[in-house]
């Protein structure tokens, strides 16, 4: 991560950032009525920002907002790490408390987080779900439906599997790194590899969980690449877990003979495309993922669309290009 990164990083985490002079310091109930004149205050709550891929959506939204200051304000918010749940939630009360109209969110759990949104949204707070799907059978015991604006991870997960299936043979062995296993778009991404990885008559030795992190991805991928010495590939369900990944494949000098995928095309993977140390990963723009589902409550908010799904792009990405 830069050092421009790691500076926002801070400041996101340690308060709120309104990003407009709209509004500041109002306080309010939670779904209190707001002047007609004032441009509605949306929420923008999502995961670590120790992650790169989520620094890059703050200030993709931040652009947004800046480029339509007179359409609404916004209060960026994001936790620790990434399994910090507690957290998540109490974000999500205190922009409830501030009388946001609309919650945009990244949710660090797909079950965890609905019954607190579940309860923005019977206080009439316009509710989007952007990056991790919440788990519909929990929003249908909530009594909820709450709109999706992203991309099919499965799909991305699966384009890359085919990218790293084409520098293998049939019975060769590979592992996954997924991401936390209740999150839904873990679980997307991990079906998605598997499919790649079946249709090429690849085996899948191991699969295991680093929870996102590139620290206990090294870990992780260091005793798999022990365990399996024929392992030829690794499948990181995050560009986080596939810099463990490379650092430990370099680590063990099996550089060459083991190939790592990732997914979210972050800038230090880039880098690592152009050595060869990672074959490819999944572009999902992050530096627009927010302002697709800030534009969506938006719309939402002026009464312009029923609150539906929306896919959004995820490309591959490989050192000669899309």
């Amino acid at each position: 991560m830069t050092p421009d990164m790691r500076t926002l990083a801070a400041m996101v985490l340690a308060a709120a950032l309104v990003i407009t002079g709209c509004g500041r310091g109002r306080e309010a109930a939670p779904g209190a009525a707001r002047n007609a004149a004032e441009p509605p205050r949306i929420a923008l709550i999502m995961k670590s920002l120790a992650n790169e891929f989520f620094v890059t959506m703050a200030e993709g939204a931040k652009a947004h907002q800046a480029a339509n200051a007179s359409t609404y304000s916004l209060l960026v918010n994001g936790i620790r790490n990434e399994s910090d749940l507690a957290q998540q939630v109490a974000l999500v009360e205190q922009m409830m408390a501030q009388g946001v109209d609309a919650i945009v969110i990244a949710p660090a759990d797909s079950r965890a987080l609905v019954p607190v949104l579940a309860k923005a949204a019977r206080q009439k707070i316009v509710v989007v779900n952007i990056d991790n799907k919440l788990d519909e059978a929990t929003l249908q015991q909530a009594g909820i439906d709450i709109p999706f604006v992203g991309p099919d991870n499965r799909a991305g997960a699966r384009t890359v599997g085919a990218a790293l299936a084409k520098h293998l043979a049939k019975g060769d062995k590979v592992a996954i790194l997924e991401g936390i296993p209740t999150a839904f778009n873990a679980q997307q991404r991990r079906l998605g590899f598997e499919d790649a990885m079946r249709e090429a008559g690849i085996e899948i030795a191991s699969v295991q969980s680093a929870h996102w992190e590139q620290d206990e991805a090294n870990t992780v991928a260091a005793a798999m690449l022990r365990e399996y010495p024929d392992l030829k590939g690794i499948l990181a369900s995050n560009d986080n877990m596939a810099l463990g990944a490379a650092s430990a494949v370099r680590q063990a000098g099996r550089t060459g003979q083991v190939y790592v995928v990732g997914f979210d095309n972050i800038a230090a993977v880039r880098q690592m495309l152009d050595e060869g140390r990672v074959l490819a990963t999944a572009d999902q723009h992050a530096d627009r993922l927010a302002v697709y589902g800030i534009e969506y409550a938006l719309k939402i908010l002026r009464g312009e669309t029923q609150a539906k799904d929306m896919q959004t792009p995820v490309d591959l990405v490989t050192a000669s290009g899309r």
